[in-house]
């Protein structure tokens, strides 16, 4: 990975974002003229009548864009470095981009030519990509209810207003319940059985607030060791409850942060919308942008794979048990032990644990083995560029090249800190696109993660899994950045299908399980030995580990989330309904407090409400996919350039089925999947 200054640089600066010149009493003022600029430029053309795709289509692209490139950073920087003030600033812009987004939606005469565009003579000798666009176009009036009575667009504005206030609550909720709980001790023996790095990331936290000993928070990083290696119960319980009690009633402020009222109401807002459209519920309403047909298709794929997945997650439960039982005398597992004796029975059988495996793997070879993975598929390098101007000064600025061509940069933001939304995330910050001077612009993103950072003077070391989930956002990331698609509203991931917008990323994982990749993937961070034979051996050799039993988990909570948008929720009880939902598949039921679907930020404050099931649908799909690898070489440049040419740089301009069978030669099966996740036998699906 080559490091360059500033000078060096490829793209135009001035088409990134000024990160440090935000200012958030300044932000509504500007976002409030961007939509007036919008709302004019659409009056123009409808004024005009003009049937063109340059009227219709390339000067409202251009305007949405001043005001995408605008909103971005703002939006990202929320998420990413929050403070009281941009919060305010933030959420006082939700009602005002709801608003036009229904002005744009519920636009008759915007309609009408788009209509009239898909009808013309032009529509035939435009591309794929344009032609693509248009038909999204039709497609979303209608889903945005343009064809309403004005009592009902009114109702459907109403809606779509307070369905986008509540899901920012939701995630301010997660956040801020997160933030409010800490745990410190001076007590260095109830840390029995924490990794030492671990420990320094407590001890490190604990400094920051001026205290002796250590701190521990919610914050995965924090979280995840304490579960998985914590010889104490009571310290493992104590986390567990905090855990699964954020932003409910029974979290540590008295329920301040609670968000099951949210949940009740937005589940009665969706189902309303979805009853003014004229659909049965929303989960039906959600499916109109998705490459699934019907719910019962879904349901009956979630299901299928539940069924293959159970026995085996049974046998998984029982071994686990026995294993407690029979080693350490434990005869009945709460829910706080599962991980820390799955731990230890995984270092029984396989000798090898994420601790064992993390000085293996220091930031910059896992980014340098990523980035030689990208390469060698896809013909492209990544060079580093410093000095340019971000939210923070861990983040890090990239360009990806190909020969003297720019294809993308990102952000990327690697290391959890207060303030900052959980989870790993891709999100766009400039879109590739022709612009009004006819210049092609550069797609830019943001890659967020929430890994532990440097400690006692190390580098950040990851374990296997922080990988994985490296690999995954750099996957959305190319599916972005590598796009050859010039036509904004399908370039990239837009337009993409929600069920196949997964594909890239969870494809791009499999290189973490392959042997010649995780040669240059990983290096000791001090000695620069490779991953030694034997752990390398004994990693593959537990990648399965209770795949059945994290199968049924996720399938729980897709299951949870797509039959949850079917219900008539007048009445409906939510935790009652998940923990029905866990009666039917779940191998582990959790305890009556859980509170897990208050802080289920995916479907209640993401993109992803009767869609989790995206995850198992595109599994299918990046599975079946890298068996053309395994078939031809993972390394094969002809299979690498027939992904990047078919999928990658198609981005949405075209229905992803098409697109699969174009680098697959036939539709997709179950297989690939259940084989790689060590379940059982199939059948094709």
């Amino acid at each position: 990975m080559s490091v360059l200054p500033l000078e060096q640089a490829k793209i135009d600066l001035t088409q990134l974002p000024k990160f440090s010149e935000i200012k958030p009493s300044e932000i509504q003022d500007k976002v409030k003229a961007a939509i007036v600029n919008c709302k004019e430029t659409i009056e123009k053309l409808v004024t005009s009548k003009e049937v063109s795709y340059r009227n219709v289509v390339e000067l409202l692209e251009e305007a949405d864009d001043q005001l995408s490139k605008l909103w971005s950073p703002i939006g990202h920087m929320n998420s990413v470095l929050s403070s009281d003030e941009l919060r305010e600033a933030h959420d006082a812009c939700l009602p005002l981009l709801s608003e036009y987004g229904t002005f744009v939606g519920q636009h008759k005469g915007l309609c009408d030519l788009y209509i009239a565009l898909q009808q013309s003579e032009e529509y035939k000798s435009l591309s794929q990509a344009s032609k693509k666009l248009i038909d999204n176009a039709v497609r979303d009036f209608k889903l945005s209810g343009v064809a309403l009575p004005e009592k009902e667009k009114t109702e459907y504005a109403k809606i779509r207003a307070e369905l986008s206030e509540l899901s920012s609550t939701f995630a301010n909720n997660v956040m801020d319940a997160t933030l409010n709980f800490t745990y410190h001790t001076t007590d260095e023996a109830e840390l029995s059985g924490l990794p030492d790095s671990a420990k320094a990331a407590a001890k490190q936290a604990a400094t920051a607030k001026e205290l002796d000993g250590f701190l521990f928070t919610l914050d995965l990083p924090s979280y995840l060791p304490v579960m998985m290696y914590a010889d104490s119960a009571d310290l493992r319980e104590k986390m567990y409850r905090a855990y699964t009690t954020r932003a409910s009633e029974f979290d540590t402020d008295d329920g301040k942060f609670n968000n099951a009222p949210l949940i009740k109401r937005t589940l009665e807002l969706r189902q309303s919308l979805a009853s003014l459209l004229g659909f049965e519920h929303y989960a039906e309403y959600a499916l109109q942008t998705k490459m699934a047909e019907s719910p019962t298709q879904v349901i009956r794929f979630l299901e299928d794979l539940a069924e293959k997945s159970k026995a085996q997650a049974q046998t998984e439960v029982g071994e686990l048990k026995a294993f407690a039982r029979d080693k350490f005398g434990i005869s009945e597992l709460e829910a706080w032990d599962y991980p820390y004796y799955s731990e230890k029975m995984k270092q029984a059988k396989y000798a090898v644990s994420d601790e064992v495996l993390r000085p293996y793997f220091p930031v910059d070879k896992v980014l340098n083995g990523l980035f030689e993975v990208v390469s060698r598929l896809y013909d492209v390098d990544v060079v580093e560029i410093e000095g340019v101007d971000t939210w923070h000064e861990d983040v890090r600025f990239f360009e990806i090249r190909q020969g003297d061509t720019l294809r993308g940069c990102f952000y990327l933001d690697l290391y959890a800190r207060a303030k900052k939304r959980g989870g790993a995330w891709m999100d766009e910050c400039r879109v590739k696109r022709v612009t009004a001077e006819q210049q092609v612009q550069v797609p830019v993103a943001y890659l967020t993660c929430n890994f532990n950072g440097p400690v006692d003077g190390k580098p950040a070391l990851f374990t296997h899994d922080e990988v994985v989930t490296m690999f995954h956002e750099f996957g959305h990331g190319i599916h972005h950045m590598l796009t050859q698609i010039t036509v904004g509203g399908v370039s990239g991931i837009n337009g993409v299908a929600w069920d196949a917008v997964e594909l890239p990323s969870q494809f791009l994982e499999n290189w973490c399980w392959q042997t010649e990749a995780l040669q240059f993937l990983s290096a000791h961070y001090e000695t620069g030995e490779p991953l030694p034979e034997d752990l390398l051996n004994k990693l593959l050799a537990a990648k399965n580990y209770q795949s059945a039993m994290q199968m049924l988990r996720q399938l729980e909570f897709a299951l949870f989330d797509f039959t949850l948008h079917m219900q008539n929720t007048a009445e409906l009880d939510v935790q009652a309904f998940i923990d029905e939902v866990r009666r039917k598949i779940a191998v582990i039921i959790p305890p009556e407090f859980n509170r897990f679907q208050n802080s289920f930020s995916h479907i209640f404050a993401g993109g992803y409400a009767a869609g989790y099931y995206s995850y198992k649908w595109a599994e299918v799909l990046s599975a079946d996919a890298f068996s053309r690898f395994e078939e031809e070489g993972i390394f094969n440049k002809h299979t690498g350039r027939d992904f990047l040419v078919n999928i990658l740089e198609k981005g949405g301009s075209d229905e992803p089925m098409n697109l699969f069978k174009a680098f697959r030669g036939r539709e997709p099966n179950i297989d690939a999947l259940l084989r790689h996740s060590g379940i059982g036998e199939s059948d094709a699906a």
